[in-house]
């Protein structure tokens, strides 16, 4: 069984590259998932959410994992076309080789901004 870092770069790659069937792969149906702008309670929905930003994802860039156990921590830089760089620190909780549980924080600030123009 792989281990909780591998399961959260393979999703990880997975979902930045738009490859949401093997995203979806990887996560328990009742996966939980806080951010600062979202908070979902099924795998389907955060997926959805992911689909959705997709479309504007131009890359993502490891710049360190960490693990613990059950539990890793993947820091990385995220781009999409409307915000260039955003560094992105999400915490996962793996359980028999699938995610259980996304908690991600960012500066929403650029994102909030988006929404609230209508981009």
């Amino acid at each position: 069984m792989p281990d909780a870092a591998q399961v959260a770069k393979q999703f990880l790659g997975a979902w930045t590259s738009g490859d949401f069937d093997s995203a979806r792969s990887l996560v328990h149906d009742d996966l939980a998932f806080e951010g600062p702008i979202e908070r979902f309670n099924d795998a389907d929905s955060y997926l959805a959410s992911l689909r959705r930003l997709g479309g504007m994802v131009t890359g993502a860039e490891t710049r360190r994992v960490f693990a613990d156990g059950d539990e890793a921590c993947v820091i990385y830089d995220h781009m999409t076309v409307p915000v260039p760089v955003s560094r992105v620190c999400e915490w996962y909780h793996v359980r028999d080789g699938r995610i259980a549980s996304v908690s991600v924080v960012f500066d929403a600030r650029p994102f909030a901004a988006l929404a609230e123009a209508g981009g």
